[in-house]
């Protein structure tokens, strides 16, 4: 009988409010590694349109000519960044991945350390292209 009564009470859970998930600040470690596999995601989705696209480029000097044309329209151009950046930042989200991975930078200073040198790096670099893609050099 003693035992019965000794028991702690067990824990209650609740549905949380939609307010409660938007207030919640993730961490700079958790952003990257979200936007990690965002970036993974869209370039595989995008991988045999960009096959396609490499295929026709190849084929002749005329069809060369022609989807060049394309490539000179601002909403193309944009859509070519964003696969500029999401190959950029899944490529030094996997080298951050590949450290992590040899048990460097395991700790939550580390993490944050390394989450914010992917972003010092490919912003950077996708800025480089934008300046590229859009004429400035």
């Amino acid at each position: 009988m003693s035992e019965a009564t000794s028991k702690t009470p067990k824990k209650s859970f609740t549905n949380i409010h939609i307010s409660q998930i938007i207030h919640y600040r993730l961490p700079l470690a958790g952003m990257v590694s979200i936007l990690h596999r965002v970036s993974g995601a869209l370039m595989f989705l995008l991988l045999p349109f960009i096959l396609y696209l490499f295929d026709q480029s190849i084929t002749s000097e005329i069809s060369f000519a022609h989807l060049q044309g394309y490539v000179s329209h601002p909403l193309v151009k944009l859509c070519i960044l964003a696969l500029s950046w999401a190959y950029l930042h899944h490529f030094c989200g996997g080298i951050r991945h590949l450290i992590m991975d040899m048990h460097i930078g395991l700790s939550k200073e580390g993490a944050a350390k390394s989450a914010k040198a992917v972003f010092l790096v490919s912003v950077p670099l996708a800025l480089l292209v934008a300046l590229k893609l859009f004429g400035a050099f």
